[in-house]
């Protein structure tokens, strides 16, 4: 923090560092979304906070608006991944607390003070902070626990091996990728493996057989939403959820060649959409020698222009 640096963004580290957040999140920025979930702009003291619903981009805008610190729009994911993730484990934020159903990568998504937070916060800066901490502090861990037992009430459960579930977060992202593993596989790839399915809500990834078929990535890298391996016919699916990242378009077919070019099996390229209607806004630009799927006739898979039906090419 320089000489310059207003007293709510110091009060606002404090405040983290009182309540033990881990050292990448001791920074201005995580300090300047402390602020504005609190709406304490600089004309306001500790006891004016309260508790709007803020989005991800207005924040950014409070931050340049009653700060002066402008952030570039690509930073977007480094707040919500660096820093409100790690404000909702450590329950200080809630997340779509108005509507707990709505998909992670929703442009509506908000976030909001926890109450209790909210009001250990009004008292920074008085005589009544260090009870008022000491308080907080012996209580967190189970107030921690109660909002992780909410967020995952409300998450999707989808088998993805014998025995095995992952969780993934509500929306109809998660409700597409359940749709692929549990319908479009079972009819598609009879005895096909699981090798990777995930949203933010949770991941499965079985990195050891991906490797043995050539394949080192990084599971946090461009990978598809679901891979499936066919060992009857050595064919790895690679299939995208419309409602994560778009279809395979040609940019997108380019990406995964290059990500899976060293493959011995050979690769079989699909979209999969929730309905017709969507499949309809981006028939342009599917790419050719690929597949779509549509949830709503699941027993009807389209191919775009080729040789063969369902293979590799």
């Amino acid at each position: 923090m320089t000489e310059g640096t207003h007293p709510n963004i110091k009060g606002a580290l404090e405040i983290l560092k009182a309540l033990d957040l881990p050292k990448a999140q001791l920074n201005e920025r995580s300090a300047l979304c402390l602020l504005a979930i609190l709406n304490l702009t600089a004309d306001k003291t500790w006891s004016d906070a309260e508790n709007p619903l803020v989005g991800i981009t207005p924040m950014m805008e409070f931050s340049r608006i009653n700060y002066g610190k402008e952030y570039a729009p690509n930073t977007r994911e480094t707040f919500r991944r660096q820093t409100m993730h790690q404000f909702i484990e450590a329950g200080i934020s809630l997340y779509n607390p108005d509507n707990p159903t709505r998909a992670v990568n929703s442009p509506k998504a908000v976030y909001q003070i926890e109450p209790e937070a909210l009001e250990l916060i009004k008292l920074y800066d008085t005589s009544r902070w260090k009870p008022a901490l000491e308080a907080y502090l012996s209580t967190r861990e189970s107030l921690v626990k109660r909002y992780a037992k909410v967020r995952d009430q409300n998450k999707i459960p989808v088998q993805v091996a014998p025995g095995k579930e992952i969780m993934l977060s509500q929306g109809e992202h998660s409700e597409l990728i359940k749709a692929i593993i549990e319908d479009f596989a079972e009819r598609y790839v009879p005895g096909g493996i699981l090798i990777f399915a995930g949203d933010t809500g949770g991941k499965y990834f079985d990195e050891d057989l991906l490797n043995q078929l050539g394949v080192s990535v990084d599971s946090h890298g461009k990978m598809p939403d679901v891979v499936i391996y066919y060992p009857k016919k050595n064919w790895l699916l690679l299939i995208e959820s419309v409602t994560s990242h778009g279809p395979v378009d040609g940019k997108r077919h380019d990406e995964l060649a290059r990500l899976f070019r060293d493959s011995t099996a050979g690769i079989v390229y699909v979209t999969a959409f929730p309905n017709r209607s969507v499949m309809a806004r981006y028939l342009s630009v599917i790419a050719w020698e690929t597949e779509v799927w549509v949830a709503d006739a699941p027993s009807h898979l389209i191919h775009f222009n080729g040789d063969r039906f369902l293979g590799p090419h």
